[in-house]
């Protein structure tokens, strides 16, 4: 069905684009590109050579790959394991700029519904501190599931404005990404609900929350930090309008140059009132000229020196230990159940046990949705192993695994939430799905009883 693109918006795109208008325009007859994204927080992030795909690669993400119209990667096995993230390509670029290494403290601020913040796990590989926040509540339950299905151990989950933030963790973050909430316009082929709300008056609204929210994110960066801002509009309000008014403010950050990849385009001073130096070094990813929606994205460096700031606490200092009746409870079943060691940084959180991430600050005055990984539930006389502990451990890592191939009725079953009549030693069991842990079960010698979390099943 042709989109109706809103009269204000094609005048508007007629001014900006001129003779490349029509292209543009014809854009949205096209189908849009399908992308997954291979976690390389599973086995290493080695796809299967006998992939059921047929992907090719997304030039700007070394392990992003388009997928065929006639595949399914949604309703695969693999899916629910973690093996991959369903992500839109040009929404890969961003984390691309953001240069994440092990071991640093970065926050993804508007995080939902989680595709950006588990790229950056991915190149974090579970080493250094990862907040990501997201103010929406229903949309941060999403966030926090997505983290736990790509087996993420170090990152804490926020529901909180970009203001309370910015006072509990001033100077704090290497690095941070603001994906921000914007128009919409480069979604307009996507997400039709963006087209239905789009209006002149709302963009001007965006821009000025875009402006608040970057101004957070600047009280929150060490000194020889980075900001990646990024939106999926065409507006240049909320694009070179946002970035420049955001330098004019703040003159201690400064715009640097984005290498381009073959199709992307540079930001354009022309489109907006008193442009920051440099502001054609950032990035726009056009619909007409390259595989993927409408994006843009721009590198903002703070000026110092990251090395002389090692040492940074958050105004809420270090989260408390759990107390040891907790934690000897998991440790009690890690011995009976696990070949590996579980470092001993516990956090309680009601009856939920989790092993903090290095560093996690106190969790006053925050609303928390996963703080680290989430080990279990502590009950009267047992612990129970969570769904979470189950996606981040490997065959060799449990006492007893079970491993069954993606197209068997076994892992239908196990998906569909069915008990396994299967001979097998007494105790929790790791299931696999072609090597990718999927879950727990729990044998009693011939039955393994289905411990695969009744929200996730689905008919397969």
């Amino acid at each position: 069905m042709p989109i109706s693109l809103p009269e204000s918006f094609q005048n508007r795109m007629k001014s900006m684009l001129g003779d490349a208008y029509d292209e543009f325009e014809k854009s949205y007859d096209f189908e849009r590109f399908q992308a997954l994204r291979v976690n390389p927080l599973k086995r290493g992030g080695v796809f299967p050579e006998d992939s059921l795909f047929h992907l090719t690669p997304v030039p700007w993400c070394s392990n992003g790959f388009y997928y065929g119209d006639s595949d399914l990667p949604g309703k695969h096995p693999y899916h629910e394991a973690g093996v991959y993230y369903i992500q839109e390509p040009s929404a890969m670029a961003p984390v691309v700029y953001l240069d994440v290494k092990p071991g640093e403290k970065i926050l993804d601020l508007c995080a939902a519904p989680g595709g950006k913040t588990t790229q950056i796990a991915g190149m974090m590989n579970g080493e250094g501190f990862l907040v990501a926040n997201e103010i929406n509540p229903g949309r941060a339950k999403i966030l926090s599931l997505n983290i736990e299905r790509m087996g993420v151990k170090n990152c804490l989950v926020t529901s909180e404005t970009p203001q309370k933030l910015a006072d509990i963790f001033e100077g704090y973050f290497d690095k941070i990404l603001v994906d921000a909430p914007c128009s919409g316009e480069g979604m307009f082929r996507k997400n039709p609900e963006a087209l239905e709300e789009w209006s002149l008056e709302n963009v001007e609204m965006c821009a000025e929350r875009q402006d608040e929210i970057l101004d957070c994110a600047a009280r929150m960066l060490v000194p020889g930090g980075r900001i990646v801002y990024s939106t999926c509009t065409f507006a240049p309000a909320e694009d070179e309008g946002s970035v420049s008014r955001f330098v004019k403010r703040h003159e201690d950050f400064h715009v640097t140059p984005a290498e381009k990849y073959e199709g992307m385009a540079g930001g354009r001073a022309d489109w907006t009132d008193d442009p920051a130096e440099g502001i054609e070094t950032t990035i726009r990813l056009w619909p007409h000229k390259l595989k993927g929606e409408g994006h843009y994205l721009a590198v903002l460096d703070r000026d110092g020196d990251r090395e002389s700031n090692v040492v940074r606490i958050s105004r809420n200092g270090l989260a408390a230990e759990a107390p040891k009746k907790m934690s000897e409870s998991f440790k009690e079943f890690a011995k009976e159940n696990l070949k590996i060691d579980i470092n001993n940084r516990f956090y309680g959180f009601g009856d939920q046990l989790y092993r903090m991430p290095e560093g996690m600050p106190g969790l006053d005055h925050l609303k928390v949705l996963r703080a680290g990984l989430h080990l279990g539930t502590v009950k009267k006389n047992r612990f129970e192993p969570s769904h979470a502990l189950a996606l981040v451990l490997t065959a060799d890592e449990v006492e007893r695994s079970i491993n069954f191939d993606s197209d068997s009725d076994e892992i239908r079953q196990f998906l569909n939430g069915q008990t396994l009549s299967i001979e097998a030693p007494k105790g929790w069991t790791l299931i696999l799905c072609d090597g990718y842990a999927i879950g727990w079960g729990k044998s009693d010698g011939r039955l393994i009883k289905n411990h695969y979390p009744k929200g996730l099943r689905s008919l397969y």
